[in-house]
């Protein structure tokens, strides 16, 4: 046995050691090779999509405020607008209530200067009926006349 003998049986040898390599390791091996190499893009794949979903639901939320933030503006704008019509609709019922109030006190105030005035009259009427009886019973004399007709108007 010479050296040709071992080296032909070392080259059947690795023949069959790289065929059966090749048939039941190197197949599955590439084979989880391949499907790591998958997950890997899979997972960045997912990252980038992550990331871009991140993105658009940050301007989402931006949107979503700057709406709220304006709706918010026009609630209060018109809160106060609902104010100073209120405020104004206050002022307008105040002036009408004072108004009212004013000729309420005038027609009270007229009311009572009418019953002072025929208070005065009955009073003038008395007056003149009980000087005018003592004008009577009296003698006309003009001394007389004139003193009592100088008291009947120091009376009124």
């Amino acid at each position: 046995m010479s050296i040709t003998a071992t080296l032909i049986g070392q080259i059947i040898t690795f023949a069959i050691l790289v065929w059966f390599i090749g048939k039941y390791l190197w197949e599955p091996m590439t084979q989880m090779m391949d499907d790591r190499k998958k997950r890997i893009a899979d997972g960045l794949a997912a990252a980038e999509r992550g990331v871009h979903e991140q993105e658009l639901a940050e301007q989402k939320v931006i949107e979503r405020l700057k709406e709220a933030k304006e709706q918010a503006a026009e609630i209060l704008a018109l809160a106060q607008k609902r104010g100073a019509e209120i405020i104004e609709d206050a002022k307008d019922d105040a002036k009408a209530e004072g108004a009212r109030l004013i000729t309420a006190a005038n027609a009270e105030i007229e009311q009572e200067v009418n019953r002072a005035k025929e208070s005065l009259r009955a009073q003038v009427v008395d007056i003149t009926l009980a000087a005018a009886g003592k004008i009577v019973k009296k003698e006309i004399d003009a001394k007389t006349h004139g003193d009592l007709l100088k008291d009947v108007v120091g009376q009124i």
